[in-house]
């Protein structure tokens, strides 16, 4: 059902004070010492720009000596209040509408899902409309909604193409604003995952890593110089059809071997299939891998050695410090480990030294969650 009125102000922080939030958010408790070197405030800009933020409540004052292990006077540390601000992220899929709501520094207190029966979009942003609401009662206050999908979204978060709902410009955050009376942003669910690894995951630290998500579809986010790598092509899966095994099967447009006919959860599903006779999911190939049955070792083992020749791609480009695999179908990286590593060094230059790997959580909560962390960052950096 439509609602009717206008969307609650949402006021995003600004100027200075959105970068003293930033580092608090993301490196705090820090003392007031620590904080004016790292934004490079002297002690009277300081306190004057943090006074507010304290009365409002978004920073706090942490235990004495928190953060700070300088000899001499404990100093009063600064922290955000994590609960004084409450995110809700849901992700899109062809079939499925998952959703969770966090607190400021994005722990997941809340979730949920939905079963999408249609993917029009005034019916989908119905049923997100739903799933948000559910989640907006279970805490406060909600001072945003993030929502991903797979596909290329505008920054005005026109969906302008969406392969796996089949919709082209559909203006979906004003849709689910008109329903949810909530601020909404929208963006490619692989950009979301990134930013959610950047501030909260693997990435944080790292100036300089890669995040491939395996899953419905294959996706590649990269940070460098502690900037996400975005651009006018960022949503249109490019790394989907890269070629990795010229015997391998053929993806859907007919390309044989590439990522999306290697390391896709429907396909890996589908060459197991083809042997056995009836269609098991996901997680029962890997279960039968696991437990020695020959076939599902044979592609699992396929599958990581091709996943680890997509890493040893990605490290020879974009040099990363820290290559994170995530995605509903990250467990990949985890069964087929040996067989991923030799693929990853028969690719690389003997000389060179491979990345670290990190793997993610697998589950679509991971994704709604990068859908809260898209919110979280419009409001703390005023996007």
């Amino acid at each position: 059902m439509v609602t009717t009125g206008t969307v609650r102000p949402w006021v995003p922080l600004a100027g200075q004070s959105h970068r003293l939030a930033l580092e608090v958010l993301l490196h705090g408790p820090l003392s007031r010492a620590e904080l004016a070197r790292r934004t490079d405030l002297s002690a009277g800009s300081l306190t004057r720009l943090t006074k507010p933020l304290v009365e409002a409540g978004l920073l706090v004052e942490a235990g004495p000596g928190a953060g700070d292990l300088r000899p001499g006077r404990p100093s009063q540390p600064l922290d955000i209040v994590p609960d004084a601000h409450h995110f809700v992220g849901v992700k899109v899929t062809g079939d499925t509408v998952h959703g969770v709501v966090t607190t400021l520094r994005a722990d997941v207190v809340g979730s949920g899902r939905r079963p999408l029966d249609a993917r029009t979009p005034h019916e989908v942003a119905d049923v997100v409309a739903d799933l948000v609401n559910e989640l907006a009662d279970q805490v406060p206050n909600v001072t945003a909604v993030g929502v991903s999908l797979g596909g290329h979204v505008l920054p005005d978060g026109t969906v302008q193409r969406a392969p796996f709902l089949g919709w082209t410009d559909v203006p979906l955050t004003r849709l689910l604003q008109e329903r949810t009376q909530r601020p909404v942003v929208a963006a490619n669910d692989v950009i979301a995952l990134t930013e959610a690894t950047h501030w909260f995951g693997e990435g944080r630290g790292h100036a300089q890593f890669a995040l491939v998500t395996v899953g419905a579809g294959v996706g590649l986010g990269v940070v460098a110089h502690d900037r996400l790598l975005n651009g006018p092509n960022a949503g249109l899966g490019l790394l989907g059809h890269h070629s990795l095994d010229p015997l391998g099967p053929l993806c859907p447009v007919g390309h044989r071997g590439c990522a999306t006919a290697m390391l896709t959860t429907g396909s890996i599903r589908r060459q197991v299939a083809a042997v056995r006779g009836d269609l098991p999911t996901y997680d029962e190939v890997l279960d039968l891998a696991e437990s020695g049955d020959e076939l599902a070792r044979r592609v699992v083992d396929d599958a990581g050695r091709a996943l680890g020749r997509l890493v040893a791609v990605v490290t020879n480009v974009a040099l990363p410090e820290v290559v994170v695999l995530g995605g509903e179908g990250a467990r990949l990286a985890v069964v087929a480990r040996t067989a991923l590593d030799g693929g990853l060094a028969g690719d690389l230059d003997p000389l060179a030294e491979p990345p670290a790997l990190a793997v993610q959580a697998a589950g679509f909560d991971a994704w709604a969650r990068g859908a809260a962390v898209i919110a979280i960052q419009t409001y703390v950096l005023g996007r």
